[in-house]
């Protein structure tokens, strides 16, 4: 798959692709994660054209409203020795409707003294939810920029960061530690997280703890609910939450997670 049918495989709402750069990563550029406050958004201003959006999620008295900084054009962050890697195209950049949604289930949440790992943070909404909701959050991608936008979004609307981590799910870090929730939101686009997404979840879950994941039906949802239990976990609850906004309409499934009795 090249590059602009992977961008356009994501689904409802993915432009194609129209040109590839040889954008040269962050990690090779600068080490961000000594870089602070101002000093971190002027490098990441820098690196990217940057705009603002204002999220508003949630209902009734749990909604609440976020300034996210983001690429302006996710297509102008492709690399090509990327995706020449490993077929890494930056999701993580675009907001996708199931993370709005996960996020405002969140905010339903208390998460004051449990811990929280998300995977696939991509531009922070939902680390930024959970912590709002009281959790000590961990933020994970494969994206080190990601992680560095994370930062930023969390510390322009909470005034603190989450603990941020640099995650390959084919080769998971069981230092890592065990989790009261695990969260994600729209991960499962390709056919082989269906069993490094579970067996991820497995691995940092403690015993008693809930994992939330957020789809709107992508290709490997059915393979990853086939998957759970060869991980030892079992589906809950599935809750349906549609979603509108302009064209964008998807039915995002909210799952819920545990370990099998």
């Amino acid at each position: 798959m090249n590059p602009t049918d992977a961008r356009a495989h994501a689904g409802d709402g993915a432009d194609a692709v129209p040109h590839v750069t040889d954008r040269v990563s962050i990690a090779a550029r600068a080490d961000l994660f000594t870089l602070q406050g101002e000093a971190l958004d002027n490098a990441l201003a820098r690196l990217f054209v940057l705009a603002d959006e204002s999220i508003t999620v949630g209902d009734g008295h749990t909604h609440r409203t976020f300034a996210l900084r983001k690429p302006a054009n996710a297509d102008h962050l492709i690399s090509e020795a990327d995706f020449v890697m490993d077929e890494r195209l930056p999701y993580w950049a675009d907001l996708w409707p199931s993370s709005r949604v996960l996020a405002g289930a969140l905010l339903r949440h208390v998460g004051q003294g449990k811990r929280l790992l998300e995977l696939g943070c991509g531009l922070g909404l939902d680390t930024v939810a959970a912590m709002t909701a009281g959790y000590a959050v961990t933020a994970t991608d494969y994206y080190e920029d990601a992680l560095h936008v994370t930062r930023m979004n969390a510390r322009h609307n909470l005034g603190h960061e989450p603990t941020v981590r640099m995650v390959n799910w084919r080769q998971w870090p069981h230092d890592i530690g065990a989790f009261d929730v695990v969260i994600a939101a729209d991960v499962l686009y390709e056919r082989e997280y269906a069993t490094l997404v579970a067996r991820c979840i497995a691995s940092a879950l403690s015993p008693t703890g809930e994992a939330w994941v957020a789809d709107p039906g992508r290709l490997a949802l059915p393979d990853f609910l086939e998957q759970l239990a060869p991980a030892g976990l079992v589906l809950r609850d599935r809750t349906v939450v549609p979603f509108e906004e302009g064209a964008v309409k998807q039915q995002v499934q909210l799952l819920r997670i545990t370990h099998a009795d």
